[in-house]
């Protein structure tokens, strides 16, 4: 796939509502992702097994550069951050229609279970690794996490 068409495809991309394209032509295959709020969007070539990945970077669409007297990165909540131990889907309670293990203000116990993430069809229960009171809740329930995303702050 040419540098024109790539160029193409990543202004559609960041001038729509699309999250995600993916495009096969041939052996080649093109993978353009809007990361939210970041600086960049991400393009992901992949050729056949004999070729090396290549990446490559688009700038934010225009919409993100209006926002540039705005700081980028959100200041750094106070308190102790539970983090994601896993990639994964966070769930906050252990079934649909079962109360969430836990809410903003509530006061938990080290080993206390404050939710879950399933992967690869397995539940796990992430418990707190320390003791004090759910000062914020940053993942809303049923979305995807990274390895070491915040997940609670406990003050």
């Amino acid at each position: 796939m040419d540098l024109r068409k790539l160029k193409t495809l990543i202004d559609l991309v960041a001038e729509s509502d699309i999250a995600e394209l993916e495009v096969t032509e041939g052996e080649s295959k093109v993978r353009i992702v809007k990361s939210s709020g970041a600086p960049q969007s991400q393009v992901v070539m992949m050729q056949p097994q004999s070729m090396p990945q290549q990446t490559l970077s688009a700038p934010a669409p225009a919409a993100a550069s209006a926002t540039a007297g705005i700081p980028a990165a959100a200041p750094e909540p106070e308190g102790h951050i539970v983090k994601s131990p896993m990639v994964g889907t966070f769930y906050r309670a252990s079934a649909p229609g079962n109360p969430a293990f836990v809410e903003v203000g509530a006061t938990v116990k080290e080993g206390d279970t404050l939710c879950i993430i399933e992967a690869m069809k397995l539940l796990n229960e992430i418990d707190a690794d320390a003791s004090g009171v759910i000062k914020q809740i940053l993942v809303e329930n049923g979305q995807p996490v990274e390895f070491g995303q915040p997940l609670f702050v406990i003050g």
